[in-house]
């Protein structure tokens, strides 16, 4: 049997088919190709853009010295403007440098700035990106800090103080003497010579050279192992204002070293606060009049406490100042003011009207000008009159300022009747009498009596015969009274007793400007007086009160 054998069956192809025409086939790849690279372009394009974007514009960065520096992009430009503002939109001046930005005024610490900056940027870039471009920043001047403030030092080691960061400006010393130095190099640690062994001092620093000094802080330094321990600034012994504040730095904590809350005793009582300044620091505020003039003020601390730097080497717990005495130029020049003395002044500088501008003022007073508040003035007066110079105007001046606020008439300078001159000065409270001058004339026996730039009355008077003269110069009226009682020795030894003399106006010991009944006047008969008329006297009386002027010539 045959076996059966597999062949396959024939079959015809189909008819291949037929290629795209040629103009087809060319275009729709070609149009790929050509999408396919525009798109490539295009990336490029926007990524290069981009680029030249970023990379055109400039940056304001922190740089040495200056208030910040203007990084000039990769692709170039040129700086076309800046400005700044500080706090309350108030503007500053600035001066570029080599892309660096200086302010033209002296800037606070850790004063907020706005800084803005337009750049045009180069020509090709300029078409892509925008001819300019404008930055901001907002940035803080530097400040500096002290590490330490309290510092506990070995014998013979140095001061050495240690800041955050480094400073270029730094003041040093007492209070409203600090002693200014610029580093040639900033340095956050600066080295001070010192020749106590313990004390106080203001310190004062900037990190830039365009900075204002920041407030000033206390530093004390103590020897080491002395237990409580404590320094006063200003430095006891040396003379202070009224409004002074005392600080009071100690080696411990406040509340362990005053045990509690307790405080040091000031004399004499002064108006004014405590305040705790930090853990180791007290510091004492006076108010109104403060410590007043031409005064000694002491601070006394508990026994437990040592007083290093203080008026006995550092063994006594009592520090002492002295506060000094206004002027005799602005004693006038209060007075003038007040229409107690016949001159007017006029200041070249306003004085503010506090306690504690007047009182500046009256140690240093302010510049101006005197003139006559009349125009016929006796030649006498006038002879008499020289600014900052004491003389019995000034003191008659006074008298009368302390008779019209109820004050011992002495017609000295003290702390008491500077409080009333300035008292009176700030409220404004001037006299109302007006100015009198008295001249007596040995000569021709007779009384002249001058009052606000004019004479009110002449009349003949008896001065001192030749035993008992009447004192020749010139005298301001310290007592006045309606009447009283005279008494004395006569000429002859015998005793006199006079009562009931009326209208008295005492100027010089016994000599007095007075009424008496006699036959006859214009001729010496009193044993000093002047005598009048009594109801002449009674006249004159009125225009003499305490602190008036009597010349006899």
């Amino acid at each position: 049997m045959s076996t059966p054998t597999f062949q396959p069956t024939q079959q015809h192809s189909p008819r291949p088919p037929l290629p795209p025409a040629p103009s087809e086939r060319g275009i729709g790849r070609g149009r790929i190709a050509l999408l396919a690279g525009g798109g490539t372009v295009l990336v490029l394009l926007v990524a290069f853009a981009v680029l030249a974007f970023a990379a055109s514009n400039p940056s304001l960065v922190g740089e040495g010295e200056s208030l910040t520096h203007v990084k000039v992009p990769l692709t170039g430009g040129h700086i076309v403007s800046v400005s700044a503002v500080g706090p309350n939109e108030r503007p500053i001046p600035l001066e570029v440098r080599r892309g660096s930005l200086y302010p033209k005024v002296q800037l606070a610490t850790g004063e907020q700035i706005s800084v803005e900056v337009v750049m045009r940027r180069a020509g090709w870039v300029g078409w892509l990106a925008g001819d300019t471009v404008t930055k901001h920043l907002t940035l803080t001047t530097p400040r500096a800090s002290l590490h330490e403030r309290y510092i506990t030092l070995a014998a013979g080691a140095p001061l050495k103080l240690s800041f955050d960061q480094a400073v270029q400006r730094l003041a040093y010393g007492p209070p409203e003497h600090l002693h200014h130095h610029t580093l040639e190099a900033p340095s956050s640690d600066i080295t001070l010579a010192h020749s106590a062994e313990a004390g106080s001092i203001e310190v004062a620093a900037a990190p830039r050279r365009w900075e204002k000094l920041a407030k000033p802080v206390v530093i004390s330094w103590f020897p080491a192992g002395v237990g409580a321990s404590a320094v006063l600034s200003p430095k006891p012994g040396t003379r202070i204002s009224p409004a002074t504040p005392i600080v009071l730095s100690f080696s411990e904590p406040v509340s362990q070293a005053l045990h509690g809350s307790s405080r040091p005793r000031i004399t004499p009582a002064t108006q004014g606060s405590w305040h705790e300044v930090d853990s180791h620091t007290l510091q004492f505020r006076p108010r109104g009049f403060g410590f007043g003039l031409d005064t000694q003020v002491s601070m006394a601390l508990p026994h437990n406490v040592h007083l290093l730097g203080g008026q006995q080497q550092g063994s006594a717990n009592t520090g002492s100042w002295t506060v000094p005495g206004g002027t005799t130029l602005r004693a006038q020049q209060i007075l003038a003011d007040l229409n107690y003395l016949p001159l007017r002044f006029e200041s070249e500088h306003h004085v503010a009207g506090t306690a504690a501008a007047q009182e500046t003022a009256a140690v240093s007073p302010p510049k101006g000008t005197f003139a006559w508040r009349y125009h016929d003035v006796p030649a006498s007066l006038r002879s008499m009159w020289a600014p900052g110079v004491s003389g019995e105007m000034l003191k008659g001046a006074l008298m009368a300022f302390e008779n019209e606020h109820q004050m011992t008439t002495d017609g000295l300078l003290g702390p008491e009747v500077w409080r009333a001159l300035i008292g009176a000065e700030i409220a404004h409270k001037r006299n109302s009498f007006g100015y009198t001058y008295v001249s007596v004339s040995e000569g021709s026996q007779s009384l002249s009596l001058w009052h606000d730039g004019a004479v009110k009355l002449n009349t003949p008077v008896n001065t001192g015969i030749a035993s008992r003269p009447t004192a020749l110069g010139t005298f301001a009226v310290y007592e006045h009274i309606a009447s009283g009682t005279m008494s004395g020795t006569n000429p002859d030894g015998s005793h006199y007793e006079d009562p009931g003399v009326p209208w008295i106006s005492y100027f010089n010991g016994g000599d007095a400007l007075h009424g008496f009944e006699r036959a006859q006047y214009g001729f010496p008969q009193s044993l000093g007086c002047v005598e009048m008329l009594p109801s002449t006297a009674g006249k004159v009386w009125p225009y003499t009160p305490i602190g008036t002027l009597v010349h006899v010539s």
